[in-house]
C-alpha cells in the first residue's frame, strides 16, 4: 500500500542565534494556491521581518517542490528547510522560516544550521497524519440510485468533497488508488450510474 505522511496541524519552532530570531511555521497543505494564500497572510502578519524563507513539498510518487532563500545567500535557507521536510519523510507540507536580523552576520554555515534547526523544532512538534495516494472521482446518477452510491462510498472509503443534488445527483470525491481496481470491478455492471475517474 502506498502510504504517505503529512502533519496534522500548524506547528511552530523558534531558534535564536547572535540576536537573530528564526520563527519556523509548518503547515499541512494540499495545493500551490493554499501555499500562496498562507504566504500572503504571513507577509502581512510579519511585515517587519527581514526574510521569509520557505520550502514546500506536494504530492505522492510524482512530487512537486520549491525552496526559496528570499534574499539570504544561495542555498543557505530554502534547501535546509526542504531537507528537513524530506528527512521527516513528509509531503503536503509548507514550512516558512521568518528571520528577524539581530545585527550580526552568521555566515553561510551559521545560516544553514539556523534554518535547519528552526525547521526541525517545528516538525518535531507536529503530529503525523497518514495520507493515501488517491484519484478524483465523479459519480452522476438519479435519485433512484442513491442507496447504491451511499453503499459504494462506505465500502470503498470514498472521501466526499462535494454533493450536488438538483435535477440529477452528482458527487465529487476521492478514492484511494489501492482500492480503485476493486471499485471498477464492482461497478462495471452498474449502468444507472456514470463514473468519471481522473487520469
Amino acid at each position: 500500500m502506498s502510504t504517505y505522511y503529512t502533519i496534522h496541524s500548524k506547528t511552530e519552532g523558534l531558534y535564536k542565534e547572535k540576536g537573530s530570531k528564526f520563527i519556523a511555521l509548518a503547515y499541512p497543505v494540499s495545493s500551490e494556491e493554499q501555499v500562496k494564500q498562507i504566504q500572503e497572510e504571513l507577509r502581512k502578519q510579519y511585515y517587519d521581518a527581514r526574510h521569509h524563507c520557505f520550502a514546500w513539498l506536494l504530492g505522492m510518487d510524482d512530487q512537486s517542490w520549491r525552496a526559496n532563500d528570499d534574499g539570504e545567500p544561495a542555498h543557505s535557507a530554502g534547501d535546509p528547510i526542504l531537507g528537513q521536510i524530506r528527512s521527516f519523510e513528509l509531503t503536503n507540507v509548507l514550512v516558512v522560516v521568518i528571520r528577524y536580523f539581530g545585527g550580526t552576520k552568521l555566515g553561510v554555515g551559521g545560516l544553514i544550521s539556523a534554518y535547519k534547526t528552526a525547521t526541525e523544532e517545528a516538525l518535531e512538534k507536529a503530529k503525523r497524519k497518514v495520507i493515501f495516494e488517491s484519484k478524483q472521482l465523479v459519480m452522476k446518477f438519479s435519485y433512484d440510485a442513491m442507496s447504491i452510491v451511499e453503499r459504494l462510498i462506505e465500502d470503498f472509503e470514498i472521501e466526499v468533497i462535494t454533493r450536488d443534488f438538483q435535477l440529477s445527483c452528482e458527487i465529487h470525491g476521492s478514492i484511494k488508488k489501492d482500492l480503485l481496481s476493486a471499485f471498477q470491478e464492482k461497478t462495471s455492471d452498474l449502468y444507472t450510474i456514470e463514473f468519471i475517474i481522473e487520469e
